[in-house]
């Protein structure tokens, strides 16, 4: 018996470390040995083709107007940049104060059916070669554009994934800060798995695919930016990650609305794991394939599965040397931590690490409310969106 929860516990450990260490780790040792030359992407500045900028806008009169004057003012040809804003089911001004600018083109259909039937809708009628999607309530950089272009002169490049930056405050709650460390991590890894092989899935707020590779995703899918990407990596072409692309936005306005986007995306991952099984061959992807399971895969099944297997299993094992004792000790201290987070989730707190073991903590469960939503379909396509601060 105690040979078994030995077993259990190390083999729980294991998962936990390398999901979150271990794998960045390894991909930043490789990335050093085998890595892209960082100049190679760069040889295209110049490349001007012409462009699609896409936005859906539900009800976003709050931000539409500084979106579209950050869009047009964007360093990019003036003639090769269309902006269209599609505000499918809107009951605000959104749409009226979109179709103030002559140069934008507006869709507006009154029902709403959520944001992968307004984009499948207008994508049949983007002629230019390239589109790029953007969230409403995000603000670009001037060079986003220019930036996100140049790497399609690449015939192997399908897609580039833009970088997702949440503005820095001093001191911030459980969401702000939370959710921009996490970013951080993520879009390092990101860069890291672009420049070895391919960026593992890109952010609804900035990315951007050939025209000709787009593939009407299901009506019914919940994280569409995710799997629209990887399905055209799965075709055999590359997504790159463009940091100097980026779309600033800020956090949730509170860890109830990040709650909800949390348990969304959770639901959202499993069922993309469902709906990409080839991307688990290895012996066709090789490479790929061990970058979506370590990045993507892991984070949504197994080691949200190992954390509470590792406190339970470490319980048992608590008289058996120092080392367990140890180990409980550091759990407890770390829960101990994430539930004062909790208690203190709205406060303003100038130190960043504080809500680190509330927000890891958050994020996992999440997993566990976004399985059990996607088992009994409560997840709707059509949501209600978080707010943000």
């Amino acid at each position: 018996m105690t040979n078994t929860i030995f077993f259990v516990f190390w083999i729980g450990i294991a998962i936990v470390v390398y999901t979150y260490v271990g794998y960045g780790l390894i991909i930043y040792i490789l990335n050093k040995l085998i890595g892209r030359n960082k100049n190679t992407d760069n040889q295209a500045d110049g490349f001007y083709p012409e462009v699609t900028l896409m936005v859906a806008a539900y009800n976003e009169e709050r931000f539409i107007e500084s979106k579209i004057i950050n869009s047009l003012s964007l360093d990019y040809p003036a003639d090769k940049l269309n902006l269209w804003i599609v505000a499918d089911g809107s009951t605000d001004k959104t749409v009226e104060m979109a179709q103030k600018f002559p140069t934008v083109t507006t869709f507006h259909s009154q029902e709403r059916k959520g944001k992968i039937h307004a984009v499948n809708r207008v994508m049949k009628s983007v002629k230019t070669p390239i589109v790029i999607f953007s969230d409403a309530n995000t603000v670009l950089n001037t060079d986003a554009i220019k930036n996100i272009a140049r790497h399609f002169k690449d015939e192997k490049v399908g897609g580039v994934a833009g970088e997702k930056q949440i503005v820095d405050n001093k001191s911030d709650n459980a969401s702000g800060s939370g959710e921009g460390m996490y970013w951080k991590y993520e879009s390092a890894l990101k860069k890291m798995d672009s420049n070895l092989t391919t960026a593992i899935g890109a952010a609804g707020e900035l990315f951007a695919l050939r025209t000709e590779l787009y593939h009407e995703t299901e009506p019914d899918t919940l994280i569409e930016d995710f799997v629209t990407s990887m399905r055209i990596v799965a075709k055999g072409y590359r997504f790159v990650y463009e940091p100097e692309a980026y779309a600033i936005e800020t956090a949730s306005a509170t860890i109830k609305d990040e709650w909800k986007r949390k348990v969304r995306i959770s639901a959202g991952g499993i069922q993309a794991i469902i709906r990409l099984p080839e991307l688990l061959n290895p012996f066709r992807y090789g490479l790929i394939c061990w970058q979506y399971v370590s990045h993507r895969v892991l984070r949504w099944t197994l080691a949200p599965l190992a954390l509470p297997i590792i406190l339970i299993s470490n319980i048992f094992l608590f008289n058996q040397s120092l080392l367990y004792k140890a180990c409980l000790f550091g759990q407890l201290v770390f829960y101990s931590v994430a539930l004062l987070g909790h208690l203190l989730k709205d406060k303003k707190i100038s130190i960043k690490g504080f809500f680190v073991p509330y927000y890891f903590s958050m994020m996992n469960l999440s997993v566990f409310a976004g399985v059990a939503r996607l088992i009994r379909k409560q997840q709707s396509v059509v949501w209600e969106k978080s707010e943000r601060a």
